[in-house]
Parts: C-alpha cells; structure tokens; sequence
C-alpha cells in the first residue's frame, strides 16, 4: 500500500501532461513532437508556440554541428596539441597549442545545454500531448493568447521565476559545475595552459600526509580555525548585539534614538574602509603599539598579526565592531514586535527578568532568527574580507601554504590567485561547500524554524 503524502493548504496536484501519458495515449502528431518539437501544436494551430519550439531545436543542432560536437570531442582529453614550432620549408612555423580551460568551459556550457535540450524535448512532447487533450475534451486547443493569459494568471509563477532560474543557471549552476570539473583535472601552474584528468588525485593529495604545500595536516588546521572563527563570529555578534539591543529598547533607556543611530553610523562606513584602517593601526609600529609605548603600557610591540593566538583573537574581537550593529538592527526590530500583554502576564504570575527573558523574549528571537543565524554562519565560514584585509591570513608558518588565520576561503584564494594550483584550490572549494551543506541542513532541519512553523503566529 503506498504512503500517502500529507497535503497541506498549498498543496498542489502534480499535472497529468506527462510524457509518459503521451507516449502511452497521445496521437501520432504527439509522439512526433519528440522527433519535430512543436508539430504536435502546429497541427493544432497553436503556431507560435509550435514555431518557438522548432526554432530552439534548430538552434541547438546548428550550435551542435557547428560548435557543439568539436567541444565534446575534446572533453575526455582537454586536448593533446602541446604547440610549439616546427621547421616547415626552411621557416619556423609556431602553433598555437590546445588551451584546457577552454576545452573544458565550452565543454560544460556544451553538457548545460544538453540538458536544456532535454528539457525542451519533454516540454514539447508534454505540450503537445496536453493540446490534443484539451481539443478532445473542448473542442479546440487553447490559442496563443489564452497561453499568455495562463501564464499572467495561473501560471504567473513561472513567468516571474523565468529569468532568475536562467540567472542562477548561468551564473551559478555553470561556474559550480566548472569548478568541480576543475578538481579533477592537473590544473596547476605547471600545467597551465594544456592539461588533462587525473580522476580523484587531487583529493589524495588534500586528505594525505605526504607533506607538500596542501595535505590533510594543515587542512584540518584551516578547517578547524573556521568552523571556530564561524562559530565566534556569529555567536558573540549575536549574544553580544542582542545584549545591547535589549537595553537600548528598556523603557529606562533615554535617547532610543541616539544610541542606534551610533551604532547604524558603523554600518555606513565602507567595512574594506574600517578593516584597512584597523589593519594599519595594529601594525607593530602602528598607532596602537606606538600610543601604548608612549604611555608606558608595554616595552616591545604587541604581536596583534605576528602570534598565531593574538591574530586569531584580534579578527574576532575586531569582527564585532563590524558584526554587531547589524545584529542589534535586526533584534530591536524583533524586541518592538514581541505582544506587550505577553510581558504583561508574565509579570503578573511573578516571574522575575531572567525567566521572562528566558522563557519569551530568548525563544522568540531564536524562532525568528534561526535562519539569519544559519546565514551569518554560512557567510563568516566564507567571510573573506574580514581576514583578508586585517591579518591576510598570517602569521603564516615556514613552508605552508595557508596562515594561521587564513579560512577555507582566503586558502583557495592563495592557492589559485597567488600559486595558480587551480586544481587544489577546486578541491578546497568543494570542501567548504561540503562542510556548509552539512552543518546548514543539520541545524535548520533541527530548529523549531522548521519543525514548527506555527509556533508564534
């Protein structure tokens, strides 16, 4: 007996155009709108549409013929032509060698393609088979304009969703297939133009001990001081931001409006403006050290991007003067819209500030912010700017290629853009998608967020 799915208020029936309907019940013009897109609509006068599905398919086997299949063809080499130059007739001859990156771009646009192709085709065999329904049932196939019509109204969904899912395709999906590609390949800077696939030996050299520049040594060091860096950052921007949130909305509290226009005056400022400028003033003969030696404080310099432990400390606690406004715009927010009489209540039963801090005002903002936390989380793992600009990783120990500071990020950065190991860099990017993934679906799936959607409404 099969498991019936629960069907909630915005469940949606699925459609009963499928290709498997047409292939078993549609007519002959049906089933050869898997050979010719649009013919089973251009039988039923639906002509702009039949046209606009033809056209598509011309397209893409002009594209394939032209293009398409020499891009392919290269694919599972990256190419074999190392150029160079050759004595032809008593005159050097110089060929261009074949360049791997673009073999392996056009060959991923090629597959994205493809598979867009294939969409297409199940979207003609079901539009034809949903035209020849429709005329048996009314009569007539629905016209052009009733399409348009539909797809203002009923299916306005689509309409919207057009051009982001096209952006997010192109701008997203594309470069994310082509990074992972990349991973498998022997894309190195000696190995920059020509090429080719080494299957998971990339990988080997991540998750091993055989001490080069990237080994499973030092990514475990990077990624622990992420996942720590990510949990700091967002946690004491949040615990801390709440903090001051909450005493600037006390009913004791004068010049509300004052205190948070302080804090928003930080937001305005260019954050790469504040980092370079803190960076600066941390140096060991920056402003700091020089003004505390002047004093008498200190007799050398403080180690602030010198000592691993310092470095560390200083870009978390630097990290909460650019984190912490944004927290306290979001949590006053929330503190205006927690129901008065809940307080009211709470008063009169006899509880004291802790337990209505605990028991409402904590429980609220976790339910309401869950999300953004999952996000602040998500975006410090990923926080490039903070490390880059203040401590650029370091200090950074003899023969490794990552700092002390540096994150995932700032690692794949350093691999790719200063050493060209575009292929290792790769490798790292998968990683910090992987670690993201994980801990993001753990942690949403496991908050009241998700579990109880209806809890404060």
């Amino acid at each position: 007996m099969k498991r019936l799915r629960k069907q909630g208020a915005d469940y949606v029936s699925p459609s009963p155009y499928t290709v498997r309907a047409a292939f078993r019940r549609g007519d002959l013009f049906t089933k050869l709108s898997a050979v010719v897109f649009g013919l089973g609509d251009i039988v039923r006068k639906q002509y702009v549409k039949g046209i606009a599905m033809l056209a598509l398919e011309i397209a893409y086997f002009v594209f394939m013929a032209i293009n398409g299949v020499d891009y392919l063809s290269k694919l599972p080499t990256l190419g074999t032509n190392a150029g160079g130059k050759k004595l032809v007739d008593g005159f050097w001859v110089y060929t261009e060698p074949d360049r791997s990156v673009v073999i392996l771009l056009y060959g991923v646009a090629t597959l994205v393609i493809t598979a867009a192709f294939i969409g297409l085709w199940a979207m003609s065999v079901r539009s034809a088979y949903k035209s020849q329904v429709l005329l048996e049932e009314n009569g007539k196939a629905p016209s052009f304009m009733d399409d348009v019509r539909e797809l203002l109204d009923a299916k306005a969904h689509v309409l919207l969703m057009f051009l982001p899912t096209l952006g997010i395709v192109v701008f997203t999906v594309l470069p994310l297939i082509f990074m992972i590609s990349m991973a498998f390949t022997s894309y190195d800077h000696k190995h920059l133009v020509l090429f080719h696939w080494v299957g998971f030996e990339n990988f080997a050299k991540v998750f091993s001990n055989s001490g080069g520049t990237v080994n499973a040594v030092l990514f475990g060091r990077v990624l622990v001081w992420t996942l720590v860096w990510a949990f700091f950052a967002t946690f004491l921007n949040f615990f801390l931001g709440m903090f001051v949130a909450m005493i600037i909305n006390r009913k004791t509290t004068h010049f509300k409006g004052f205190w948070r226009a302080c804090f928003s005056m930080s937001i305005a400022v260019p954050q790469f403006v504040s980092l370079l400028v803190m960076h600066t003033m941390l140096q060991p003969q920056g402003a700091v050290n020089r003004m505390l030696q002047t004093w008498g404080w200190i007799d050398g310099p403080l180690p602030f991007f010198t000592n691993a432990t310092w470095a560390r400390v200083t870009v978390i606690i630097i990290n909460l003067w650019v984190g912490i406004p944004y927290t306290i715009m979001q949590i006053t927010g929330i503190l205006q819209n927690i129901p008065a009489d809940q307080y009211e209540a709470a008063k009169i039963d006899g509880a004291n500030w802790w337990q209505i801090f605990t028991k409402i005002t904590m429980p609220y903002i976790i339910f309401v912010l869950t999300p953004y936390l999952i996000t602040t989380f998500t975006g410090n793992v990923n926080n490039f700017n903070v490390i880059y600009l203040l401590s650029g990783g370091d200090p950074t120990p003899l023969g490794d290629s990552a700092g002390s500071t540096d994150l995932l990020i700032t690692w794949l950065y350093k691999l790719t853009v200063d050493k060209q190991d575009y292929n290792l860099g790769a490798v790292i990017g998968i990683m910090t998608f992987v670690v993201l993934a994980i801990v993001s679906l753990i942690t949403y799936r496991n908050s009241g967020s998700y579990k109880n959607e209806e809890a404060f409404r």
